[in-house]
């Protein structure tokens, strides 16, 4: 199976798997699959990410619903100060764009840069970066999958295992605020 399937399937390959048998047609449509899934799930209001603790948390009215071992920046301490430094943000973000086609298995963008970002990098001299993004492993991995596992790899990103990725797809809305702590 290609690693960039398209979430519906995903989506239908989660509901099918853990649903019990029905009297249903067996030509469902997809669109009724898909609702399936979303309504079996709940939804997160906030993502809170511990860089410390490598944890990111779903959270719905101040309870965790989910808790995901992550990987950061190669350089995970502090907060990004301009583009190439490798770190991962720290502050408030919003969820904004949805790729399900890019390089990792599925990403959401983080809308770093804010007003504040870009002003501390200008003040440098420097450009603050951009496409920080919550995502799977590589769609191309480089290395073994005990390294994406264990070890901070990536240029700045939120990285997941490829299943948590599918549930953080499902269980955040668009526009979840997220926040990304020390």
């Amino acid at each position: 199976m290609p690693r960039n399937i398209a979430v519906p399937v995903i989506a239908s390959l989660i509901l099918f798997a853990a649903a019990p048998l029905r009297a249903e047609t067996p030509l469902q449509s997809s669109a009724l699959v898909s609702s399936s899934v979303e309504a079996a799930l709940p939804l997160a209001d906030k993502i809170i990410v511990r860089k410390a603790e490598r944890k990111l948390f779903l959270m719905s009215n101040g309870a965790a619903l989910r808790t995901f071992k992550i990987a950061l920046g190669l350089r995970p301490e502090g907060h990004k100060q301009f583009e190439g430094d490798f770190r991962t943000p720290e502050g408030s973000y919003r969820l904004t764009r949805r790729n399900p086609n890019s390089e990792y298995f599925l990403s959401i963008q983080v809308d770093y840069p804010n007003e504040q970002d870009v002003k501390r990098a200008r003040k440098q001299g420097l450009r603050p970066g951009g496409a920080i993004m919550i995502h799977g492993q590589p769609n191309t991995p480089k290395k073994s999958r005990d390294y994406y596992a264990n070890v901070d790899w990536t240029e700045g990103c939120i990285a997941v295992s490829n299943s948590d990725m599918v549930e953080i797809w499902l269980m955040t809305p668009p526009d979840t605020p997220i926040e990304i702590l020390p």
